[in-house]
C-alpha cells in the first residue's frame, strides 16, 4: 500500500507538468474558482453552526457545571481534548457531504478532464464525445451517492467513538484516511470506466489498490493548507493525477 501511496503522490507532480505542457489551465481555473467560492461559504456556515451545536450539547448535558464542581484539572483537560476531537470529526463529516456535492456538480468537467488526459497521454487528438461524458457523469453521480452513504455510516461511528476519552483521540486520523480513500475512489473510477469495468468490478479493483485512492485523497486534502491557490487547483489536479496514476496499471 505504501508504494501505491507514493505513486499517487508522484502523480500530482506529473499532473502539474502535464497541465503546463498541454495548456489545460482554463479547465483547472473555472471549476477551481467555483469550488473555492463554495468551500469558503461552506466553511463559514460550518464554523458557525458547529460551535453553536457543541455549546448547546454541552449546556444540555450540564458538562460545564459538573466540571466546575469537580475542580479537576485532569477532567477538564480530557473534556477539552474530547471537544476538539468531536469538532474535528464533525468537520470531516461536513467536508464529506460538501465533497460529494462538488463531485456531483463537477462531474461533467471531471469526466472531460479524465478523458482528455487519457487521450493526450496516448498521443491522440481528443475528440469530445457527448455520450461518453454523459455516461461518465451519470456513473460519477451514482458512485458519489453510494460512497456518501457508506462514508456516513463510518463517520457517524467515529463520531460516537470520539466522545470516549483517550480512545476517541485517534478518530480524526482515521477520518482523514477514510475521507482520502473515498475521494480518491471517485477520481480513479473515471479511468476504470474507460477500461470497461462496471461499477462492481471498479469497486473490487480500487479496493485492491487502496493506496492509490488514499494517496490521491491525501494530497487533495493537503492542498487545502495552501489558502486560495490550493483550493482552486485541488479538484482538477486530483482527477488528472488519478488518471496518470492508473495509466500503467493493468485494468483488464
Amino acid at each position: 500500500m505504501l508504494k501505491e501511496i507514493i505513486i499517487a503522490f508522484q502523480s500530482y507532480v506529473k499532473a502539474h507538468h502535464f497541465i503546463t505542457k498541454h495548456k489545460l489551465w482554463k479547465w483547472i481555473l473555472i471549476p477551481g474558482i467555483l469550488y473555492t467560492l463554495l468551500f469558503s461559504v461552506g466553511m463559514y456556515f460550518f464554523l458557525e453552526s458547529s460551535s453553536k451545536a457543541i455549546t448547546w450539547l454541552s449546556q444540555l448535558a450540564g458538562v460545564g457545571r459538573w466540571l466546575h464542581h469537580q475542580q479537576s484539572a485532569a477532567l477538564s483537560f480530557l473534556f477539552v481534548m474530547g471537544e476538539i476531537m468531536v469538532r474535528l470529526v464533525l468537520f470531516f463529516f461536513y467536508f464529506s457531504l460538501f465533497k460529494y456535492l462538488i463531485l456531483i456538480i463537477g462531474s461533467p468537467v471531471f469526466a472531460y478532464l479524465s478523458q482528455q488526459t487519457q487521450a493526450l497521454i496516448n498521443g491522440k487528438e481528443y475528440s469530445f464525445q457527448t455520450d461518453q461524458v454523459l455516461r461518465d457523469m451519470r456513473r460519477g453521480i451514482r458512485l458519489a451517492i453510494r460512497n456518501s452513504l457508506w462514508q456516513t455510516v463510518y463517520i457517524i461511528s467515529l463520531l460516537i467513538l470520539s466522545f470516549f476519552p483517550l480512545v476517541g483521540w485517534i478518530t480524526p486520523v482515521i477520518c482523514i484516511f477514510v475521507e482520502s480513500y473515498y475521494y480518491g475512489f471517485s477520481m480513479l473510477d473515471y479511468s476504470c470506466q474507460r477500461h470497461n469495468l462496471d461499477s462492481p468490478a471498479s469497486v473490487a479493483y480500487i479496493g485492491q489498490h487502496k493506496g492509490l485512492a488514499i494517496g490521491n485523497g491525501l494530497v487533495f486534502y493537503g492542498m487545502h493548507f495552501i489558502p486560495i491557490l490550493g483550493w482552486v487547483l485541488a479538484p482538477a489536479y486530483a482527477v488528472i493525477a488519478a488518471t496518470i496514476s492508473l495509466y500503467h496499471q493493468n485494468l483488464e
